[in-house]
Parts: structure tokens; sequence; C-alpha cells
């Protein structure tokens, strides 16, 4: 199942500005317990498209529970303040001790991009 997703709501890939800007890319796991996982997500979504700097997200998560969430921002200090957002920590907490069997956090400087587009 994939839902991509980004700021003005545009089915298909985020839409970012000319690079440079931060990307944060989130790969999981999900065990058993998913209680609440959905509205959790939901949350986070909702907060982090009103922080300074968001550019926008790509998230899909297959049958298997393997995920992979992607969000664009415009700088490293905007990275900084969304990992420091309190409902985010909390959030990262019930993760850590309820939904993920494993996780990796990588952040990158994205320096280029490729677009294609079919009319």
């Amino acid at each position: 199942m994939s839902t991509p997703t980004d700021p003005d709501s545009r089915p298909g890939p985020a839409t970012t500005p000319d690079p440079p800007y931060w990307a944060v890319i989130f790969s999981s796991r999900l065990g058993d317990d998913q209680a609440g996982y959905d509205a959790a997500a939901a949350r986070m979504l909702e907060l982090a498209r009103v922080q300074a700097g968001f550019l926008g997200v790509e998230s899909a998560r297959g049958a298997d529970g393997l995920g992979l969430t992607v969000s664009y921002w415009t700088d490293r200090a905007a990275v900084a303040s969304w990992r420091a957002h309190a409902e985010h920590a909390l959030v990262r907490e019930q993760g850590v001790s309820r939904w993920y069997m494993r996780y990796r956090l990588r952040v990158a400087l994205v320096e280029h991009e490729s677009v294609f587009e079919r009319d």
C-alpha cells in the first residue's frame, strides 16, 4: 500500500524546491502491536505540515510491515526543530516501546534531483 502525500495534497511524489534541501529517511518494520499507530502517524503528519521548513513527505508501508517515510525540509535547523518537538518526541518513545520491531533513520542533504511527469 502506498500513500504518498505532500503539502498541496496532489497524488504522487512530494513537490520540492530546487536543491539543496534536506531529507529525513525513516525505514521501519512494525511489530504485532499496532494499536494506535495509524492515529499517531496521522497526527505526526498534521504536526509536521505546520512546522517551519517542512517541504513535503512521501510514505509507503507494505503488507509485511516494512515502511519507508521520507520527509523533506528546507535546512538542517528545520530538521533539528522537528526532532525537538515535544509531541513528536513522545510518539517516538511509543514507537520504540510498542510499535516498531526495528527502524533506521537517515538524514541527508539533497544536492540533485531529476523530475519526470507524463501529462
